[in-house]
């Protein structure tokens, strides 16, 4: 089912990739996304046109590939990127400093709109080498939260030239990741695998809770929301475990799941489809996690040497991949998951899914465009 996939060889390393959000209401499927690349001379911000649309061969065969709409220069690498409306791109760079992009969408370019320097920092803000890498960001427009290697938490608004709030010592550990969990709360992960509560409405600089993997202490790189469920986040870190959470109940994960066989990258639940999630990995694999049917009149296949396929029961609550990742009784049903990538080797380093439409990036150089998710 490789036709309806397109690829676009770009000569970067692609370190990020983001569908720019659809307006309210909006019937037809996402048509622009953004990139930014990592480990290059000159890393940049690119906006691409999805292509695809309409464009179909004789055959059926979708013809067009992603067409770079305009692109940007961007000091240090890209760690992380997230738009915070139809215009604006708000990026994390391994300087320490925090960038929010403006696509002018009438003439197709770029503008670094907003800037704020060094809002990581290993020593003090004013010492030429003291940028510490900013390892994510998560919008809430119009709050933006930043995350580093110096263990700070920022909360931006856009338009306001100075900090909200900062929590300087947040973590000892490095921040790799944060979501907001609801509009007055976010959640971060760390490099000795714990999620950490920070309730921003409290002044105190402490988490209110904090949920810990295992004595392992292995780094989680990813997190996400259950876009219904605010209580549900998924992880990821440095063995390719796939961990599912509740954080009503108890202080570990609900499940723990073998995925990948090194570094998750991302995990992403489908925003409008969230019996779906998906993960990407160094190990060169994106993988589909379906529980949206009974798969167990299914054959259960792998496209993946050896490794079968997760088993998970259904709660007969609903048939979620929430309650299928979170049963105590895994011998009922499965988890369908299929590997997208077969034969990458290189890393998959992001990817996104916007209604039936997938884009990922790779240390390969290269961006995809899937089409039809859910053909």
């Amino acid at each position: 089912a490789m036709e309806e996939q397109s690829a676009k060889f770009v000569s970067q390393k692609i370190s990020k990739a983001r569908w720019r959000p659809l307006p309210p209401a909006a019937l037809q499927p996402p048509d622009l996304f953004a990139t930014g690349s990592w480990d290059n001379e000159d890393n940049r911000i690119s906006i691409w046109s999805a292509g695809g649309v309409g464009n179909v061969g004789l055959n059926g065969e979708y013809q067009a590939e992603p067409q770079l709409l305009c692109d940007i220069r961007h000091d240090g690498d890209v760690m992380d990127m997230q738009f915070l409306d139809q215009e604006r791109i708000v990026v994390a760079s391994s300087t320490g400093t925090v960038t929010v992009f403006r696509h002018h969408q009438n003439n197709q370019t770029l503008s670094a709109n907003q800037r704020w320097e060094k809002a990581h920092y290993h020593v003090d803000q004013d010492t030429s080498c003291g940028g510490a890498a900013c390892t994510g960001v998560i919008c809430n427009k119009p709050e933006i939260v930043t995350v580093g290697e110096d263990g700070r938490i920022n909360l931006f608004r856009v338009d306001q030239k100075d900090a909200v709030r900062t929590i300087d010592n947040a973590d000892s550990s490095t921040l790799y990741a944060v979501t907001f969990l609801r509009t007055t709360e976010i959640l971060t992960v760390n490099s000795i695998g714990q999620l950490k509560i920070w309730d921003l409405r409290q002044q105190r600089n402490e988490p209110s809770q904090i949920f810990s993997l295992t004595s392992d202490r292995v780094p989680l790189h990813c997190v996400d929301r259950h876009p219904n469920q605010q209580h549900i986040v998924a992880t990821g870190g440095q063995d390719g475990m796939l961990s599912v959470w509740d954080i009503r109940q108890g202080t570990m994960p609900v499940s723990l799941l073998n995925a990948h066989e090194a570094e998750m990258w991302e995990v992403h639940f489908h925003p409008s489809n969230p019996d779906h999630l998906f993960t990407c990995s160094e190990d060169g694999s994106l993988w589909h996690w379906d529980t949206s049917t009974d798969v167990s009149e299914k054959p259960s296949f792998l496209h993946q040497g050896g490794r079968s396929t997760a088993c998970f029961s259904h709660s007969t609550i609903n048939q979620s991949v929430v309650s299928s990742l979170l049963s105590s009784d895994p011998t009922k049903d499965r988890i369908e998951i299929t590997n997208l990538v077969p034969n990458q080797t290189l890393s998959v380093n992001t990817l996104d899914v916007l209604g039936p439409c997938l884009v990922y990036g790779t240390d390969a150089e290269a961006i995809y465009v899937n089409r039809q998710l859910f053909a």
